[in-house]
């Protein structure tokens, strides 16, 4: 009898299967959950709709020249300025599509595919994150947390911000907030900057290969840091080359041709202290922040405007063409200069080096003045709470430093050790200078020089600064008797010593002023022209006794000059203290016509979005006959035609030796054009300076040293025609070189009603015309 075999019973999945689909339910139901109560806030805070909207970054505030260039930045830690996406190039788009988020036009802010990629092959194939989610990430995650649960928690705030950033903006928006955002080191805080740092160029103008590399950069930029790392960096750059390949939207040839090329980074750093305009730039610093106090530019909330973090645009009235030629002037004149201030000081030569004429009881007091002025002792008396004595005892332990030096006619720096005594003494060596160039119309500074070296020499010599003037005031004097007295340039005046007695004009002796030629200097007579361009004393002498002192200085004051004077015949030879900005204002009412017109170095102020909260209102007043300053003019055209300011025409004495003197001082500049100035040097040759104009453009400089005890021991450097002009010469040649600046060649405009002889040729001809009718004419006798 057979017996059945009993079948074997199926397995039974559906419990497994059953309970699998409650696993991926309760995960998904999980998941929503976790992200409803992150988007509820349950999971930490959430941005609402209005912080969604107003996406806030610290913006720098961007000083602007009147020719559209970035001169510079005010920021804390943001070296921030944002772009539109108009002003992004195409591979730049691309090339971060391709690299960071393929997917980037298709999805809403996650990317499903990605994720899924991610979890399976726990990031080993590419991460998930979108270029949204990092935005909101750079946004919203303050610090990525190394803690994993808590890392999560962040992600999936980011991913729920990340689609709300899809609804709230267009997929350019996203793209353009996330250029402007990325910290791409070295200071170079979002795209602009980044161009700007690296490659010396606005990002509209980058290249594929630069491009790339900005891209590679969004990876890692602590580790892809193109200044330390270029070698990664190159290869970074590659693989987005290759990613760009891969997407098509490069062909392989562009591709493999790119990749042999190196990075070529033209690192241009941008801080405070280096780019152009670095004086200026500091003195605009002090004039926002005085601006932001005040009641009337608050913002609607009633609070103040940050410079360094709201994003202002300060439009300014610098050329940074004629500041980068003004700038380029001075490191080309003062290294030079400063060799044979060098030459002159050797310790063989001067034991009391740089100072002369000072006793060395004098020299320590002066030195130990300046170390109670020196910011080294300000930080240690008042934040580091140090005694006097041991501050003083640590200006004489040697010190490891960096000091400023000409090296090869290039302002360089050099590491070394050196006590903070001998340093300073080793700066006050080095000579300064200041330098400020204007239109005279509107007022409109168009360079401003504070100084060689801003790290070093952080003293603005252009605002900041006084010092004696000279012979650069004595045509205020000539002015004011042109007004008063009505003097022509060609009346003469006996060319004789001259003196003021005691008690007359405010003096308490007597007062003789001598020619800086000696006795040998003075016989018969000269006419104002004359004695003007050859820097006279005497018949400056002359002219203050007729018009009085306190008529002179109204007159200064009338010009803009508000730095205290003396009304003593004394001021007619320059003892007074004023300013480079004070003396340009003041000579540019000549070049325009008698009005006075005040300085201008800002024109507008914006806010991030273009709404105009200053505009600038000029400051202008009547104080000279049209007449008198045309007839002034022509007297300082004297002073270029034949006078100590030849040497601009190459007519000088010294214009044509072939010595070291021309080397030093760059004779000769052959202008053939009509220019008015004034040289100016002070007792012992402690200050030159130079007053230039032409029709459209006035410009002063002065050269000196910061004390006025160190100095050239004669004439033959220590005047303004050798300190100063050099400056405004090839400053005015590069100008004149640079067509598109317009910069005038042209006459002094004449009035059309002068009743004072500019001429003085045409007088000596009519009197030779006289002399000679006299001699042909008999006396008559009338009995």
């Amino acid at each position: 009898m057979t017996t059945k075999k009993k079948k074997t019973a199926a397995p039974d999945f559906s419990k497994y299967i059953r309970w699998f689909w409650m696993f991926f339910s309760g995960a998904i139901l999980s998941v929503g959950l976790i992200f409803l109560a992150a988007s509820w806030g349950w999971l930490g805070e959430m941005p609402d709709h209005t912080q969604l909207e107003n996406l806030k970054s610290n913006l720098a505030t961007e000083i602007i020249s009147s020719d559209g260039q970035t001169l510079g930045k005010f920021y804390f830690n943001d070296n921030r300025t944002p772009v539109g996406f108009d002003d992004l190039p195409q591979h730049l788009v691309d090339a971060l599509i391709a690299t960071e988020d393929a997917r980037f036009r298709n999805h809403s802010g996650v990317d499903a595919r990605g994720t899924l990629r991610a979890a399976v092959f726990l990031g080993g194939r590419g991460g998930a994150s979108t270029i949204s989610q990092q935005l909101a990430k750079l946004f919203f995650t303050k610090k990525a947390s190394g803690n994993i649960v808590k890392r999560m928690i962040q992600k999936v705030k980011e991913w729920v911000i990340a689609t709300r950033l899809e609804r709230q903006y267009t997929k350019e928006e996203i793209i353009v907030q996330y250029f402007n955002k990325y910290d791409f080191l070295n200071n170079a805080d979002g795209i602009r900057s980044a161009a700007r740092i690296y490659f010396g160029k606005e990002p509209k103008e980058l290249s594929l290969k630069e491009s790339a590399m900005l891209v590679g950069m969004f990876k890692n930029s602590a580790l892809y840091n193109p200044l330390r790392n270029p070698i990664g960096v190159k290869n970074r750059r590659n693989v987005v080359l290759g990613q760009m390949y891969k997407y098509e939207y490069i062909t392989e040839a562009v591709k493999d041709s790119l990749q042999e090329t190196e990075l070529d980074v033209k690192y241009t750093p941008e801080s405070h202290r280096e780019g152009l305009a670095t004086y200026f730039r500091e003195y605009l610093r002090s004039f926002m922040k005085d601006w932001a106090e005040k009641e009337e530019n608050r913002k609607p909330d009633g609070s103040k405007y940050n410079i360094n973090s709201d994003g202002l645009k300060v439009y300014t009235t610098i050329d940074s063409r004629m500041q980068k030629y003004a700038e380029e002037a001075v490191q080309q004149h003062m290294p030079r200069l400063q060799a044979e201030f060098f030459h002159q000081n050797t310790p063989k030569r001067n034991p009391t080096a740089p100072f002369l004429e000072l006793t060395r009881g004098a020299i320590d007091t002066l030195m130990r003045n300046s170390m109670r002025q020196s910011e080294r002792w300000r930080h240690m008396k008042y934040d580091l709470k140090k005694s006097d004595k041991e501050i003083k005892e640590s200006f004489q332990k040697p010190t490891k430093m960096t000091v400023f030096e000409w090296k090869d006619g290039v302002a360089s720096e050099v590491d070394t050790v050196m006590k903070p005594w001998d340093s300073m003494r080793y700066y006050k060596s080095f000579l300064r200078t200041g330098m400020m160039s204007m239109d005279p119309h509107t007022g409109h500074v168009k360079a401003w020089v504070g100084g060689m070296n801003y790290r070093h020499f952080q003293y603005d010599m252009v605002k900041q600064g006084k010092r004696q003037i000279g012979s650069t005031f004595k045509p205020l004097v000539y002015t004011a008797a042109i007004d008063q007295l009505h003097y022509s340039p060609c009346d003469e005046f006996p060319d004789t010593p001259y003196c003021i007695e005691k008690m007359k004009h405010g003096n308490m002796e007597e007062w003789c002023p001598r020619n800086s030629g000696g006795e040998d200097d003075y016989g018969g007579t000269r006419t104002l022209q004359n004695a003007l361009a050859n820097s006279v004393n005497t018949i400056t002498a002359r002219l203050i006794d007729k018009v009085g002192p306190q008529p002179v200085v109204d007159l200064a004051r009338k010009l803009g000059i508000e730095s205290d004077m003396l009304a003593t015949p004394a001021i007619a030879l320059g003892t007074a203290d004023i300013s480079v900005y004070e003396m340009v204002g003041a000579y540019s009412t000549f070049a325009n016509k008698g009005v006075y017109t005040k300085p201008v170095m800002v024109t507008t102020i914006e806010d991030k979005n273009g709404t105009v909260l200053y505009q600038f209102k000029p400051e202008t007043r009547d104080v000279l006959s049209e007449e008198t300053a045309y007839v002034t003019v022509k007297l300082m055209e004297g002073v270029t035609q034949y006078g100590s300011g030849a040497r601009l025409r190459g007519k000088g004495r010294d214009a044509y030796r072939v010595d070291y003197r021309e080397v030093v001082t760059g004779y000769p500049y052959e202008f053939e054009n009509p220019i008015a100035g004034k040289t100016g040097t002070t007792q012992n040759q402690s200050d030159g300076w130079f007053m230039g104009m032409v029709p459209n453009l006035v410009t002063g400089v002065w050269v000196g040293a910061e004390d006025r005890a160190a100095h050239f021991k004669d004439i033959t450097y220590g005047q303004g025609a050798a300190m100063a002009l050099p400056i405004w010469g090839l400053y005015m040649k590069s100008c004149y070189a640079d067509e598109t600046l317009n910069v005038s060649k042209e006459e002094f405009e004449e009035p059309e009603e002068l009743s004072i002889e500019v001429d003085c040729s045409k007088i000596k001809k009519e009197a030779t015309i006289e002399d000679e009718l006299e001699e042909e004419t008999p006396d008559l006798d009338f009995g």
